[in-house]
């Protein structure tokens, strides 16, 4: 006699229960997408305005196209109509791959400015609670605070706790382009801080700016501080998957592939950010010549060899960085795989004497500092090793200036 549990009768109620449930998640997680989409973000009102927006009567071209279509359609238009497009669609514009980085600079400040008179208008809206007219007060001084006169945002989103990054120095000019890649809990409010700068993208990236122009005064650099990807949010679960590092390295290849010129691009990647690195490192253009990592939980891979890519890779970790008591493996997608600085990795590993816990690496006066701006101008032969001896310059050249 044929059991219940697998009779055909039952067989065809579990197979039509199964399309039940399936169709209920489709219908309902629909209407929960169109429900929560039912208000365009502000990047998503200026990007929707460029698709149907025109100029000279002519169509724009699609903000999906490449960054060198892009490109090649704003070299076809004068100084005049680059305002006007900023001016007309300041976001859009100011995170589009392939627009000018001068044009996106103008762009990102007239869309701050806009974002500042919101948050001012909500510091006083009474159906906001008392903390959430503190935190429109809080944006509303970071916006001014990104504002101030010299400053170049090349990206901007204010949706969420946001994304943004910014520019020290000419990337028009750079001979050599360097790109920090942060950690968890960075956000629009944390992105510069007052007490422990140099913890936050912007003091990461200013400390690098200057250090790279005093090793080689005469090497033209320009530094990013990159915080366009949402990162985890504390060391809970988003920090221990790849997810966010996911989501990141896509953001973090379409703008390698737009960046102005040819000079080589090294990446350093802090935290929960060589993660990221990590990630992205198969797809990184050929233009990418180093990848440093600092305080690193894993880059998802056994082995240096196992990123597959042309860069050469760097790694290192101060002595009372407390990343070193988190375990170096990766079950189930938890986990970040092997210790790059580990022997079996096989990473150049550098000295990061004088740097102190997990945030000191980009304090002026470390090593951890020095070495990373010598890698920035290409000085290979100049970087102090991890254990006192040659094995992390071994096959390298003197300088290359770009």
């Amino acid at each position: 006699m044929t059991s219940f549990d697998t009779s055909p009768q039952l067989s065809v109620w579990r197979a039509l229960l199964a399309l039940a449930v399936v169709f209920v998640m489709l219908a309902t997680g629909g209407w929960t997408a169109l429900n929560s989409h039912r208000t365009a973000t502000p990047l998503q009102a200026s990007r929707s305005a460029w698709e149907h927006g025109s100029l000279a009567g002519h169509r724009l071209p699609d903000l999906d196209s490449t960054s060198g279509r892009l490109a090649r359609f704003f070299a076809t238009l004068d100084a005049h109509q680059r305002s006007r497009l900023a001016h007309r669609y300041p976001l859009a514009v100011g995170n589009m791959n392939g627009a000018p980085v001068t044009l996106r600079y103008q762009a990102n400040r007239i869309a701050l400015d806009q974002q500042r008179k919101v948050e001012r208008k909500r510091m006083h809206d009474n159906r906001l609670s008392t903390l959430g007219q503190h935190e429109a007060g809080r944006r509303m001084h970071r916006y001014e605070a990104l504002l101030h006169k010299g400053r170049k945002i090349l990206a901007f989103d204010p949706m969420g706790t946001g994304r943004i990054a910014e520019v020290f120095g000419s990337l028009d000019k750079a001979q050599r382009i360097s790109l920090v890649v942060p950690g968890v809990d960075t956000d629009l409010l944390n992105f510069q801080r007052t007490n422990k700068p140099y913890s936050a993208p912007v003091g990461m990236a200013r400390s690098l700016y200057a250090a790279e122009r005093a090793a080689n005064p005469s090497t033209r650099t320009a530094v990013i501080a990159w915080a366009d990807y949402t990162t985890p949010s504390g060391l809970g679960m988003d920090a221990a998957t790849a997810m966010r590092a996911e989501e990141g390295a896509v953001r973090l290849n379409a703008l390698l592939r737009a960046l102005p010129g040819s000079s080589p691009v090294a990446l350093y990647c802090h935290s929960y950010g060589s993660v990221l690195c990590g990630v992205a490192a198969h797809e990184l253009p050929s233009r990418v010549s180093d990848i440093a990592v600092a305080g690193s939980p894993g880059m998802r891979a056994e082995k240096a060899s196992g990123l597959h890519t042309s860069a050469q890779v760097w790694a290192m970790r101060d002595a009372d960085d407390w990343i070193a008591d988190v375990p170096n493996l990766e079950v189930g997608g938890l986990g970040h795989g092997a210790d790059p600085v580990s022997k079996g990795f096989g990473a150049r590993v550098l000295s990061a004497k004088d740097s102190k816990g997990h945030t000191g690496y980009f304090e002026p006066g470390t090593e951890s500092l020095r070495n990373f701006a010598e890698i920035g101008i290409g000085a290979y032969r100049a970087v102090t090793c991890a254990h006192d001896d040659d094995a992390c310059r071994t096959g390298l050249s003197g300088t290359m200036s770009g």
